[in-house]
């Protein structure tokens, strides 16, 4: 029940859309413009770096904000909690990229979940956000393909993982513990990876649109 309990808080707090919102907020349906994506990527391009920024911050906070209350809240309830509290992390962190990736309320059609993924490593360990930062952006900065970098970081962070929870970085947790930690890393890479499939497509061939960090709105009417 614990485990439901971190998804659905988790899951609550990825319902908010910020792309989705910010997009309201000036005019436009951000799923109807672009690549049709409710995230950061999407809305950096169509309306700008200041709007991106926007957009990926409200992404990585809804996170950390759904795992900073499953710390405070339900980890110090109960000893056993303790010992469970790195799973318990992954387990919010889960429900938050499966409420941005798939909110109910706009037919679950939503984002790719990187921004939200971004917050769970900025949460769950000192050790990921290095790792995490390097895995994105020397891929992003050398390709300038976002795409890339996202899947890099997943990639990354599920072998870190492993290493680290092998090595007994994880206090308290048992080996099965760390078993169901890994398979959720890894479900949530595939979803990941999944949500990326026509991205794959185009690096394969060559043809993905490169993103720039300081980009100029394209404007929604002629977005592509």
């Amino acid at each position: 029940m614990i485990r439901l309990l971190c998804i659905l808080i988790g899951y609550i707090f990825g319902l908010f859309q910020t792309a989705f919102f910010y997009g309201k907020l000036h005019g436009i349906d951000i799923r109807t413009v672009g690549s049709g994506n409710a995230g950061t990527t999407n809305t950096l391009r169509v309306l700008g770096t200041k709007a991106g920024l926007i957009v990926l911050l409200g992404d990585v906070a809804k996170t950390m904000i759904a795992i900073l209350i499953v710390k405070l809240c339900i980890i110090p309830m109960d000893p056993a909690y303790q010992q469970m509290k790195y799973l318990l992390i992954l387990y919010t962190a889960a429900g938050a990229i499966l409420g941005h990736n798939y909110p109910f309320y706009m037919g679950f059609k939503g984002g790719k979940g990187i921004a939200a993924t971004a917050g769970l490593i900025l949460s769950f360990n000192p050790w990921f956000i290095l790792v995490g930062v390097l895995a994105f952006f020397i891929p992003f900065l050398i390709t300038k393909y976002v795409s890339l970098g996202s899947l890099c970081i997943y990639f990354c962070f599920v072998v870190q993982l492993i290493v680290m929870g092998q090595f007994g970085f994880f206090d308290g947790a048992s080996q099965y513990m760390l078993y169901e930690m890994y398979a959720i890393a890894f479900f949530l890479m595939i979803m990941a990876y999944f949500r990326h499939r026509s991205n794959i497509v185009k690096l394969v061939k060559g043809t993905e649109r490169k993103t720039y960090l300081f980009h100029k709105p394209d404007g929604h009417e002629n977005a592509q």
